[in-house]
């Protein structure tokens, strides 16, 4: 009798005890939940801008606001591009914009406006002689000159993340759905040679229905450390997927997020941070004050995400352990599956249980090979920009403005690729909860049928 009455109160204690750590686990999360936007009603006078089109533009105007690492290199690929003006460079460093516009001279183009300073960006938007502004700047940045942009009727094409929050998602989903302007991220992965052709395949059935996906972006980059630049910031106050539309984006494409399925909720679980302090120990020394600092950032975090129609995605980010660089890029669906990192593959019914040989793989890579690839590949990879994707990404967005035709990508893949950034972190932050994603399309998700190019 007294073994019972033992072990019953071990029981009740072994309750008491978990049922308030997954209390306090729910308390955590609804403290940072309760702050997310979940809009389910579109403000009156908005309506969506799924397949968005706009008066064509002959000649497209641009504004660069960040001509720093990325934007330089934007303005080097324009001067390669057919139908544009570069109007406006923009940057905090005056010598960043005397650089690019060196660039112009030496295509023999025409000097463009220079605009130095902490302000000088919204006089870029301002002007009435531009139709796109394209931004380069530090994350924090981005949605507020995107909406400042937009307000003054320009066009937005964002680098990555378009936003750092869910707020900032919201602000630019309803900005582009009250002026009926353009907000594209600028996801260059999306238009890698790889990326493209098993996205045609997969949306003309060779691997069956998708069922998950997975993306990444592991990429060393521990020497950034060195110089204490803006992004090590987040390596210090932030844990969870600070970076992860390279990876995410491609996989979303080709799972028709927003275009007949979209994302309920996500699980996020960061490992402790190892990576940073053992750089820091082995370059400045034990004693050091970089090694006395904290850093929050943990060196991998995995995030998966389950989708409305039952699908599962699986997003990663490392950027402090010393491995090779990879995307992931997986695609497994009920006929086949594809990966492209560490070495691209593909492997079909009926013998799924291997590889394609280099001669079958390059046989189906050959037939179903992109239109945009077969179209504009080649002179991309003269051009450059990671192999030509980034070259790509820009003859795309410029040849829909100057045709007045939808954008490859919208407001709300810009929206959703970069909601991760905070709902990572609350999931991380507390524990791996599930956290709910928000509809950015407030209903419409389901309305389009697939992801579909304009003008192919």
């Amino acid at each position: 009798m007294m073994k019972r009455i033992i072990l019953s109160l071990l029981v009740v204690l072994v309750f008491l005890f978990f049922g308030s750590c997954v209390l306090k686990q729910n308390k955590t999360q609804s403290k940072f939940t309760s702050q997310i936007q979940y809009e389910t009603v579109r403000p009156s006078g908005q309506e969506n801008v799924l397949q968005l089109a706009v008066d064509p533009i002959p000649t497209v105007r641009i504004g660069f606001i960040g001509v720093g690492n990325r934007g330089s290199a934007a303005v080097r690929r324009y001067t390669f591009m057919e139908g544009v003006e570069i109007v406006a460079l923009c940057d905090l460093v005056e010598s960043r914009v005397k650089k690019s516009q060196e660039d112009l001279k030496n295509k023999g183009i025409s000097p463009a406006a220079e605009y130095v300073g902490e302000e000088a960006w919204k006089q870029v938007c301002e002007r009435e002689d531009i139709d796109l502004i394209y931004i380069c700047t530090d994350w924090g940045t981005h949605t507020p000159m995107a909406v400042y942009a937009m307000e003054k009727g320009k066009h937005v094409a964002i680098e990555v993340p378009g936003a750092t929050s869910v707020d900032e998602c919201w602000q630019l989903v309803n900005t582009a759905e009250k002026t009926r302007r353009h907000c594209m991220i600028l996801e260059n992965c999306c238009y890698d040679f790889f990326e493209l052709n098993t996205l045609n395949m997969a949306q003309q059935g060779v691997f069956g229905e998708i069922v998950h996906g997975e993306g990444a972006y592991i990429h060393d980059l521990r020497t950034q450390l060195k110089s204490n630049g803006w992004r090590i910031k987040y390596y210090e106050d932030y844990t969870g997927n600070p970076y992860p539309t390279h990876g995410f984006g491609p996989i979303c494409q080709a799972m028709n997020i927003h275009r007949g399925d979209k994302m309920n909720y996500l699980v996020s679980v960061s490992s402790d941070q190892f990576g940073i302090t053992n750089y820091l120990k082995d370059t400045f020394g034990e004693n050091s004050k970089e090694v006395q600092k904290t850093y929050k950032l943990g060196d991998m975090n995995t995030t998966i995400i389950k989708t409305q129609k039952g699908k599962t995605i699986m997003v990663q980010h490392d950027v402090t352990s010393p491995r090779p660089y990879s995307r992931l890029h997986t695609l497994s669906g009920t006929k086949g599956f594809a990966q492209k990192y560490p070495d691209s593959k593909i492997a079909l019914e009926p013998n799924p249980h291997e590889f394609l040989s280099e001669e079958e793989f390059n046989k189906w890579l050959k037939q179903y090979e992109h239109p945009f690839i077969k179209e504009i590949g080649e002179y991309a990879k003269e051009v450059g920009g990671h192999g030509g994707m980034d070259f790509i990404m820009d003859y795309r967005l410029i040849y829909c403005l100057r045709n007045g035709l939808p954008l490859d990508i919208d407001v709300y893949d810009t929206a959703e690729w970069s909601c991760l950034f905070e709902l990572t972190e609350i999931s991380a932050s507390s524990g791996g909860v599930p956290v709910r994603i928000p509809d950015f399309t407030r209903g419409d998700w389901n309305k389009l049928s697939g992801l579909k190019f304009a003008g192919i």
